[in-house]
């Protein structure tokens, strides 16, 4: 069934809600009369109603008002000092406007709260933009995808189709995206890094790669889950995951492995949004002969400490350790 895409009321509708409540009908007769929900009804009479009393050209004042406020609302930020030292601040730690609406939200009680919106509204406006540079992606507009443009086939692979419900609903800890990243194409680098995310908490995970030899990318992927639980993993069609059966069987024990259809690399969006995250330390086009695991690990700990919405303002590794994801001890 499609949706119905709401229409504010109009001068002769808040007229006839005036003239019909002063006659005495009752909210629910009324809406049947404009053929309007009763909870719009009930909300205009509650929300545009003045010192208790309707009046369809005060109620159409207000509600252009509260319109016009709703707009505007980013300027609470330039009205707030301590709000506007916050925000700045925390951008400047490379929290998201999100992360830190949602922190405003369950966790201040001195601060205002701001939405994510406003703050974006804030930063795209002229007094904002000095601080866009903060954002994990400067762009205003997000950057097209480009599709792949080889396929390379992966014996023994089994389909993300025949994944278990309890796998793609994220129903337990211990289940796996794992992906690379590359040096720049320009640079004369064969560099890489390794991406896992666990797909419940959230929890990232980075190894330098020398190469994207197959050899090695199932060497750094079992490296990274010596000390985390790890029951199964998703991949794509890429050259270096040929030797996933490798990785299934790391340390005795079987990790089930799951493979994209081709082109398709929205099915593992977890780990492809780790990768967004890591870019804003390893920028598009560098060459990962610059960085060390250490300077990595410090990247990856940034972000697995910042609080995250889909994990109710926690931050990832607050969830691995609730849900027992770390077997080990975590720098």
């Amino acid at each position: 069934m499609t949706r119905k895409q709401y229409k504010g009321l109009s001068d002769n509708e808040r007229s006839e809600i005036s003239i019909l409540k002063n006659k005495g009908y009752s909210l629910r007769a009324v809406a049947e009369v404009l053929g309007r929900s009763p909870n719009t009804v009930s909300y205009e009479i509650k929300r545009n109603s003045v010192n208790g009393v309707y009046d369809p050209l005060k109620a159409k004042a207000k509600s252009r008002a509260n319109r016009k406020s709703r707009r505007w609302q980013w300027q609470k930020i330039e009205q707030h000092p301590q709000l506007w030292a916050f925000i700045v601040q925390k951008l400047k730690e490379h929290w998201s406007p999100d992360a830190i609406a949602g922190y405003l939200k369950h966790r201040q009680d001195e601060l205002p709260y701001v939405s994510a919106p406003r703050i974006y509204a804030w930063l795209y406006s002229s007094r904002g933009q000095p601080y866009c540079e903060h954002l994990l992606s400067c762009r205003y507009k997000p950057k097209r995808r480009r599709p792949q443009t080889e396929r390379v086939m992966i014996s023994d692979r089994v389909s993300i189709a025949e994944r278990p419900e309890i796998v793609s609903g994220r129903a337990r800890a211990g289940d796996w995206e794992a992906d690379t990243v590359v040096s720049g194409k320009r640079m004369d680098s064969r560099a890489a890094l390794a991406v896992s995310q666990e797909r419940s908490t959230r929890l990232v995970a980075a190894q330098l790669l020398p190469n994207l030899k197959p050899e090695a990318f199932s060497s750094a992927v079992t490296a990274m889950f010596q000390d985390k639980l790890a029951l199964s993993l998703t991949l794509d069609n890429g050259i270096e995951n040929k030797q996933h059966k490798t990785i299934r069987n790391m340390a005795g024990d079987q990790v089930l492995t799951y493979f994209c259809d081709p082109y398709s690399s929205y099915q593992k969006g977890g780990v492809e949004h780790a990768n967004k995250m890591l870019r804003r330390y390893l920028p598009k086009g560098c060459d990962l002969n610059r960085f060390n695991q250490g300077q990595i690990d410090v990247f990856v700990g940034i972000i697995n400490n910042k609080p995250r919405r889909c994990l109710g303002y926690k931050s990832a590794l607050q969830c691995a350790e609730e849900k027992g994801v770390l077997l080990a001890g975590v720098s």
